[in-house]
């Protein structure tokens, strides 16, 4: 393709998804065709949290099944893409000449906040991925530090792939009803998102607790909103703004997913 990649946040949601025969996992086939190829991808995920900074450098990473309580077919799943130790040295690379401390993992796999929409945005499994950690114990701006160091990558032909959910309270949310009535707050933080990504305001989005509507009830914690803020980073300066899957699971989970360019 010409000019830089675009780069995507995801939502990944229930693990279940990762079986398909749902909507969203029909949307994320669809919209895995409509990216252009990239050489490899680069996914930061919810689901792994390092200090300093961490890369997987395996040339095979494992599936990694970390949930428990779901039915046997879902841990038969695999998702056999290469890794790339290149690629994980050149990310390494990127993030110490811009400050940050980032350690290659050779046995780390990848967690299903990467492998459960990649079984559908990239099915063929002939792509290969990284995962880089998010950090621990940091502002949220520091995510956008990242994904700004990260920027380069682009123009190389990588995806830069965000997984997480713009609202996520698994205590507030309704697990045995998928199609369960969506929380009023839960629908205002994310009305909340999606227009500060829209007025591309970033100081808002870097503070989602003090300048979102209920943005304690939103993220109690903010491991599935910090890839959002990474993946903003490393768009252009003043991006078109896309907003290709809309909708909530269980309640209170938001699967609403980004592309920007």
């Amino acid at each position: 393709m010409e000019g830089p990649m675009p780069v995507a946040f995801t939502a990944h949601g229930n693990p279940m998804n990762a079986l398909g025969g749902n909507p969203f996992a029909r949307f994320l086939a669809r919209w895995g065709e409509s990216l252009p190829r990239p050489q490899a991808v680069l996914c930061v995920s919810a689901h792994w949290e390092r200090s300093p900074l961490a890369v997987t450098a395996s040339e095979r990473p494992e599936t990694v099944h970390d949930f428990y309580g779901f039915p046997p077919e879902l841990y038969r799943l695999r998702y056999p893409a290469p890794g790339s130790p290149a690629l994980a040295a050149r990310t390494r690379q990127l993030l110490v000449a811009a400050g940050f401390l980032c350690q290659e993992e050779q046995s780390r796999g990848l967690d299903h906040g990467v492998w459960s929409p990649l079984m559908h945005l990239l099915p063929g499994c002939d792509v290969p991925v990284v995962q880089l950690s998010l950090p621990r114990g940091v502002p949220p701006n520091a995510h956008v530090e990242i994904g700004r160091a990260l920027a380069p990558l682009r123009k190389e032909g990588i995806l830069i792939i965000g997984s997480g959910n713009l609202v996520h309270n698994l205590i507030a949310a309704d697990l045995r009803d998928r199609e369960a009535p969506v929380a009023a707050w839960a629908l205002r933080f994310d009305g909340w998102v999606k227009q500060c990504l829209q007025e591309w305001n970033l100081e808002a989005l870097s503070t989602p607790w003090e300048a979102g509507p209920a943005g304690r009830d939103a993220h109690p914690t903010l491991e599935h909103y910090a890839p959002l803020l990474v993946v903003c980073g490393a768009a252009d300066p003043e991006p078109r703004v896309a907003f290709p899957f809309e909708g909530f699971e269980h309640g209170s989970l938001s699967m609403r997913c980004v592309q920007l360019s």
